[in-house]
C-alpha cells in the first residue's frame, strides 16, 4: 500500500469519516493483504479473477475463493468489520486502552465475546522481536498482585513475577520497553528474556541479584549497581508502577494465563508513543498478518 493511502492519525471524527462502513473497512483491508500482490494460497498462481464476495479473489487456475479476512485475525469474527475497527481504533489510541466491559457496554455485546476478540488484538500486539533495545538498558523483576505473607524479596507466592527491560536515553529519559512473566528470577529466565528483547553489545544495568552474574558472559557490558529501594532505577520503577496502576485501574485483577497478553498491549502502546498517528494501521497490518487463533480453547478471564 502507498503510504498516501495509509490512515494516519488519532483523530476520532476523521476515523468516522474513513470508515463509516463494513464496505470502507474490507476496502482497505483488501489493500493491506493484497499490496504485494495477489499469490493463490492452494496453488500459487498470480492470476485472479472477481470472487463471490466483495473484494474476495478467485483463482483463474484451481478455482480457490479467498476472502479478504480469511486467514486473518479478522476471520469469523462476532462482530461486522466496521466495529471491529472502532474496538482496535479505541483500544490502541487510548491512553488507557479499553476493557472488555467497556467495550460491552459502549458496543453492547456480552463481555466474553468483547473479551476474546480482545485477547485476538492484544496476540497482534507482541513484540515481533525485530528491534532490541539498545544504548544503556536498565532491567529488573516486580510482582503483579496485592502482598502476601511471608513472601518477602523475590518469593512471590500467588503474585506473578515480570522481568522487565527499559532503554534510558540521556540518562533520564524513557526509551521502548518490553516485559515477560516469568515463573522464577532464574538466570536462565532472565537470559532467556534478554536475548529476546535487548541487544548483546547493550550498556545493561541491574541490580546485585547473583542471576545476573552468569549473564555477563552473554551480556559483556552488563553492570551490576546496588539498588537502594529503586533510587538508582527511577525511571524503571516509575514504569512499573505506571504498569501496576494501569492494571489495577482499568483491569482489576488479571489472572496468570492471561497477563503476558496485557504486558504486549501496554507495551505496544508504551513503545509507539510518539507515532501515534500510525498506530492504528500498524495495528490492522499485524492482524492481517497474524494466523488466527482457536478460541474456543482458552480458559475464561477471571479479568477484563
Amino acid at each position: 500500500m502507498d503510504m498516501l493511502d495509509r490512515f494516519k492519525t488519532v483523530n476520532s471524527i476523521s476515523f468516522h469519516k474513513k470508515f463509516s462502513d463494513d464496505d470502507s473497512c474490507l476496502e482497505y483491508l483488501s489493500m493491506i493483504k493484497w499490496k504485494s500482490g495477489y499469490s493463490c494460497k492452494k496453488c500459487g498462481n498470480k492470476n485472479f479473477c472477481v470472487g463471490k464476495s466483495k473484494y474476495s479473489k478467485r483463482c483463474t487456475k484451481c478455482k480457490y475463493d479467498e476472502s479478504v479476512t480469511a486467514g486473518t485475525m479478522f476471520d469469523k469474527v462476532k462482530f461486522s468489520i466496521q466495529t471491529c475497527f472502532h474496538i482496535i481504533f479505541k483500544i490502541c489510541t487510548k491512553i488507557k486502552g479499553m476493557s472488555a466491559l467497556e467495550i460491552s457496554k459502549e458496543f453492547e455485546t456480552r463481555v466474553m465475546t468483547c473479551w476474546k476478540f480482545k485477547w485476538k488484538v492484544q496476540q497482534a500486539m507482541a513484540s515481533s522481536r525485530h528491534f532490541p533495545l539498545n544504548g544503556e538498558v536498565h532491567i529488573d523483576e516486580f510482582y503483579i498482585g496485592g502482598p502476601e505473607e511471608d513472601t518477602p524479596g523475590r518469593m512471590h507466592g500467588k503474585k506473578r513475577l515480570v522481568v522487565i527491560a527499559l532503554e534510558i536515553i540521556d540518562g533520564k529519559h524513557m526509551g521502548r520497553a518490553y516485559a515477560k512473566m516469568i515463573e522464577e528470577a532464574t538466570t536462565n529466565e532472565i537470559l532467556s528474556f534478554m536475548q529476546h528483547y535487548v541487544d548483546v553489545k547493550a550498556r545493561v544495568v541491574s541490580d546485585k541479584w547473583a542471576s545476573y552474574i552468569s549473564i555477563k558472559d552473554t551480556y559483556p557490558f552488563l553492570e551490576q549497581r546496588k539498588s537502594e529501594g529503586g533510587k538508582r532505577f527511577k525511571e524503571l520503577h516509575i514504569h512499573i508502577m505506571n504498569i501496576q496502576g494501569w492494571l489495577r485501574g482499568i483491569h482489576h485483577h488479571c489472572s496468570k494465563g492471561h497477563l503476558q497478553g496485557y504486558l504486549d498491549e501496554y507495551h505496544f502502546r508504551f513503545n509507539r508513543r510518539t507515532n501515534m498517528d500510525t498506530i492504528f494501521h500498524v495495528l490492522i497490518e499485524r492482524m492481517m498478518q497474524t494466523t488466527p487463533k482457536r478460541l474456543e480453547n482458552i480458559q475464561k478471564p477471571s479479568a477484563t
